[in-house]
């Protein structure tokens, strides 16, 4: 089978396209780069500009199922033009799949989005399954829900739809890990904020292998991407320092200082969800990283 994969150049495509390809599944992916065609052995890559509405249309030739994960990152400042990049970079990106397979004959049948446990509200009580209605009500959660309703687009051509919202996401290749990592390395790492927030987190290969086992079993409606077992804010700092033979400090830094330093965007790091994987268990998914030291171990010390 033939699967198309935006955002297949990020730390996460990357890693859902080398899966796919263990998995036996022949890759083709949009990129906006000229430089990036060639960038992903033995996969295709086609031309894309969602901003200008333009698309090599011979992409989805012999596709069935498409991966949609292209959008800018969140890890940025949140000026008032970049929050509305970050929307625009994920429902635009969409609706011109949409609209251009609305105008085609094409083999699609299975439309595989990403989304983000941000839809849910920060709580340190509350337990979130898919079923939940509450949205959070701040930026991250008006993104996820125009995230996931530009997916919902595709039920209205027959195209069955799975939307996967992502936890905090543990690499060694980049992302939120190596921000959390830095200041224990020197020394200086401390609980953020109370550090009872929860950190709802996953192992990028076990993400990865949700994305791949939602395209091989043909899953449908919302499924959380967080390992079994979240842990707090202060938990997730302990773990790490111990990984690393690192004491942390007796202090916490402060919400209003980290709000301080980076803006709405501290939200991120301030707040956070208990989150549940117990629907994607129930679809016989197995973790390989349920538990976050043994994760950490594998990150940090392999």
């Amino acid at each position: 089978m033939k699967v198309l994969v935006t955002g297949a150049t990020g730390m996460i495509g990357r890693e859902i396209v080398k899966e796919l390809m263990l998995t036996g599944y022949k890759v083709c992916f949009l990129t906006t780069s000229v430089a990036k065609l060639d960038s992903i052995p033995k996969a295709k890559g086609f031309l894309w500009n969602p901003s200008k509405n333009e698309i090599d249309e011979t992409c989805f030739e012999g596709v069935k199922t498409i991966i949609h994960l292209a959008g800018s990152s969140i890890a940025k400042r949140w000026t008032k033009s970049y929050k509305a990049h970050i929307l625009k970079s994920r429902t635009v990106s969409a609706k011109l799949l949409f609209t251009t397979l609305e105008q085609i004959q094409h083999n699609v049948t299975h439309f595989i989005s990403a989304s983000a446990v941000g839809k849910y509200p920060p709580s340190l009580s509350n337990y979130y399954t898919e079923d939940m209605p509450e949205t959070a009500n701040n930026f991250l959660g008006e993104v996820v829900e125009k995230w996931e309703a530009a997916a919902d687009m595709f039920k209205t051509i027959g195209i069955n739809v799975c939307k996967i919202r992502i936890g905090l996401v543990l690499s060694a290749k980049g992302g939120a890990l190596e921000k959390l990592v830095t200041p224990i390395k020197y020394y200086m790492g401390t609980p953020l904020a109370s550090g009872k927030q929860w950190q709802s987190w996953i192992h990028l290969q076990d993400l990865a292998a949700i994305f791949v086992h939602a395209l091989r079993f043909k899953l449908e409606g919302v499924y959380n991407a967080v390992a079994p077992e979240p842990v707090t804010n202060q938990e997730l700092t302990k773990a790490i320092a111990k990984q690393l033979n690192k004491p942390i400090l007796p202090v916490h830094i402060p919400a209003f200082l980290l709000y301080l330093m980076l803006g709405e965007m501290a939200v991120m790091v301030t707040e956070g969800q208990y989150v549940s994987a117990e629907k994607i268990l129930n679809e016989k998914f197995y973790f390989q990283y349920s538990n976050v030291h043994q994760a950490l171990k594998n990150i940090l010390v392999n």
